[in-house]
């Protein structure tokens, strides 16, 4: 099992125990599980985010 999907399944496991009811908890356990997918890609290296933080500090942000 590859970690995108162990995240996703973390993911998803947190976002049900936060949010069990109704139609508010179905949209938390699927921002839970997209976050969850997300970090799993960026670990497997599958995602690289690098040129977004790069983009951000080149503009002068903080």
């Amino acid at each position: 099992m590859s970690t995108t999907v162990i995240g996703l399944f973390a993911g998803l496991l947190v976002g049900l125990g936060i949010a069990i009811d109704g139609f508010n908890g179905f949209l938390l356990l699927v921002v839970f599980g997209a976050v969850g997918f997300v970090i799993g890609k960026v670990i497997d290296g599958d995602l690289d985010l690098s040129s977004v933080l790069n983009n951000r500090s080149s503009r002068g942000l903080r």
